[in-house]
């Protein structure tokens, strides 16, 4: 019996040996950080480059027709993108399909009509100001699909840096002001923790086949969180 007690108790100290650095280690840092706040960065600035998809939906009797149909016509639609100066890596497809066109009627079977014909293409539009003038070529040339028009950024990495500097500079001021609060010194960073970046939404416009309105690009604003601990100076 005495033998049994001993074992146990010495399983018990080895269980707690190993968990105990298992634990430490996992809370060093929380309790390193004697003071915990949340900073805050922003960077609002204009986008400077856009992207619009347009296309062309032609309807014919045949595939055939339908699709050389709307081959003239997209070859129009891409000499115009590129006499306005857009370069032709900038210029991609990114949808095209051939499908049967169908009539129904009240208690009859869909009735084969023809056939339909659509070719998308996505524009990267690097000159801001152009894109007005873009849409307006692209209407001329007889686009019959144009919107879903995105302003975008070409360097975020760098838009959202200066955001984290901004953040780091937002929690220690708090920070600071906590430790004067508290009659303390402020001591060295332990711990930062970046949460959910906030990057702006692109902007969905669409457009019918008429003469383009003009485009206002406005100004992003990207926002990073982050979670800074410090520990207190002794």
């Amino acid at each position: 019996m005495v033998r049994t007690i001993f074992a146990c108790a010495i399983s018990a100290l080895v269980a707690a040996a190993l968990v105990a650095p298992a634990e430490a280690q996992q809370t060093q840092s929380e309790r390193q950080a004697n003071i915990v706040v949340a900073g805050e960065g922003t960077v609002s600035v204009a986008p400077d480059l856009a992207e619009i998809t347009a296309g062309v939906t032609t309807k014919a009797k045949t595939a055939k027709e339908a699709a050389d149909a709307n081959s003239k016509l997209m070859t129009a639609v891409i000499a115009a993108l590129v006499d306005g100066g857009i370069a032709k890596k900038d210029i991609q497809t990114s949808q095209f399909s051939v499908q049967p066109a169908y009539t129904t009627q009240s208690n009859t079977e869909p009735k084969l009509t023809g056939f339909s014909a659509s070719n998308q293409v996505t524009v990267t539009i690097r000159q801001i100001d152009k894109v007005s003038d873009i849409a307006d070529r692209l209407v001329s040339a007889g686009a019959t699909n144009i919107g879903n028009l995105a302003f975008l950024h070409s360097d975020t990495s760098k838009l959202l840096d200066q955001a984290r500097e901004s953040a780091v500079a937002d929690a220690r001021r708090k920070a600071e002001l906590y430790a004067r609060a508290a009659g303390v010194t402020l001591g060295r960073v332990v711990l930062i923790n970046e949460n959910a970046t906030y990057l702006p939404f692109a902007k969905a416009v669409r457009y019918a086949a008429v003469a383009a309105p003009p485009i206002a690009t406005g100004e992003d604003t990207l926002r990073v969180d982050i979670t800074v601990g410090f520990d207190i100076a002794h």
